[in-house]
């Protein structure tokens, strides 16, 4: 006795091979995606976690939400649905694939009856003769035709891009290519920054984990440089970069100029320029004081947040932070300047910026100490994303697939012409793939030609 129950192999590849998986998966993958653009991912920003309770860090914590895209459950997603694109085209690429290699060459009856275009002409030479002046119309106006004999009958089948129904094939392998990309930089790439003070280098960066990874080189920042706008905003920062191998600079990697938009690549790591900012290291910023009625100025120095400095009059001076654009805090002005603590003698601190580009300001105060901002020798740092993926070139072949693939699908179509040859009429018929509307004027033009066509 038959049985009509599936084993339980059938059910799992069936469930693999299911439409309503595939569009299951992809609204899960969008929607889950969202979590990446709403909560930070990488190290989570302290305003962040003052904003969420405790419970809800620790919860977005335990589910990865914060590198989501390295969370297992993704992870799984993506995994389920490349096995669910694999599973499809596995089980109807067969059939496709010997729909194109296998085409029916005989037009049976029923199948005629199916075709909305077709065109009929009187015939009354001999089927043979018929047979040859319709095979050189056919290879001249649309394709090569298989000529086959049945019941009397001649049949001539022609077809254009008939490969073209792979399309969707391709894109399924276009976007198992790109995962397979996304997961070899997973594993072997990184994502990290490093800051290089001017005149310094680096040879190790610390990636989002906390993890620190040797470059194998050195990269030197020869130079940092920003203009800025009226608005204070910058206008443009760059740095000039060298890469040191064995403590020699790199032919065609010295003096590297790198810009937002335009990174330094070497090795397979790439360098982009993110920030910038004034070095915290020990540095001096030289100043200027003389009597409010003349006399001998003197020049001392001055670290930011350093100890206090007392002067020749009595008083005493302390640097509480020094900027190279007073721009974004007092629009009006611009150029080096420092705020500062002064304390005349037998009188209270007082605090107020000196503007090392407008002394006649400073002299304005009426204090009985003139104080002048001379500059420093504070140097910047650049801030450099860093990026090592060794599966970008086999995401860019996938993307490569994948508008082949669109391409082939949407714009291109199987076209199928067969051309029965009987005694006293010769029919054609015609079919397409997909766009039958487009296909009809071409099938118009062609059915002219057939039907004026001497046979």
């Amino acid at each position: 006795m038959a049985t009509t129950e599936r084993s339980f192999i059938d059910a799992v590849w069936d469930f693999f091979c299911s439409l309503k998986l595939t569009i299951s998966l992809l609204i899960s993958l969008a929607l889950t995606s969202i979590i990446g653009t709403i909560i930070p991912q990488g190290p989570v920003p302290p305003e962040y976690v003052a904003q969420i309770s405790p419970i809800k860090l620790q919860i977005y914590t335990k589910l990865g939400f914060f590198d989501m895209y390295h969370s297992w459950w993704f992870i799984t997603l993506l995994y389920v649905f490349s096995l669910n694109l694999t599973s499809c085209s596995i089980k109807r690429l067969p059939h496709v694939f010997k729909f194109i290699s296998e085409p029916t060459l005989v037009l049976a009856e029923t199948m005629r009856n199916s075709f909305s275009l077709k065109k009929e002409v009187a015939f009354s030479g001999s089927l043979e003769a018929g047979r040859e002046k319709l095979k050189e119309f056919l290879g001249r106006e649309f394709a090569s035709p298989v000529v086959s004999e049945h019941n009397g009958e001649y049949h001539l089948f022609a077809q254009k891009n008939p490969w073209c129904r792979l399309g969707v094939y391709v894109v399924h392998l276009s976007i198992l290519v790109i995962f397979v990309g996304a997961i070899l930089g997973s594993l072997f790439g990184y994502k990290g920054f490093v800051t290089i003070v001017e005149g310094s280098s680096i040879s190790s960066l610390e990636t989002r984990s906390g993890k620190h990874i040797p470059l194998g080189f050195d990269l030197r920042c020869d130079q940092f440089s920003a203009t800025f706008y009226n608005t204070c905003s910058p206008k443009e920062f760059k740095s000039i970069l060298t890469v040191l191998e064995n403590g020699k600079p790199v032919k065609d990697y010295t003096n590297v100029r790198i810009v937002v938009n335009e990174p330094l690549t070497y090795k397979g790591i790439t360098f982009y320029q993110s920030s910038y900012g004034q070095s915290n290291e020990e540095s001096e910023h030289y100043f200027s004081v003389a009597p409010l009625h003349g006399g001998t100025a003197e020049r001392f120095a001055a670290r930011e947040g350093g100890a206090v400095v007392s002067l020749k009059s009595g008083a005493t001076f302390k640097l509480l932070e020094a900027t190279q654009e007073v721009r974004q805090f007092m629009p009006e002005f611009s150029g080096p300047a420092a705020r500062v603590e002064v304390t005349f003698k037998g009188k209270a601190p007082q605090t107020y910026i000196i503007l090392k580009n407008y002394p006649e300001i400073n002299a304005q105060r009426g204090d009985e100490l003139i104080f002048n901002y001379e500059g420093s020798n504070a140097k910047m740092y650049t801030g450099l994303q860093v990026a090592k993926d060794p599966g970008v070139w086999v995401v860019w072949l996938g993307c490569t697939l994948m508008v082949v693939g669109l391409f082939i699908a949407f714009f291109m179509s199987h076209k199928r012409v067969w051309v029965v040859v009987s005694k006293g009429h010769v029919r054609m018929y015609a079919n397409a793939s997909k766009n039958q509307a487009a296909f009809q004027p071409q099938f118009e033009e062609l059915a002219q030609k057939f039907g004026d066509l001497k046979i």
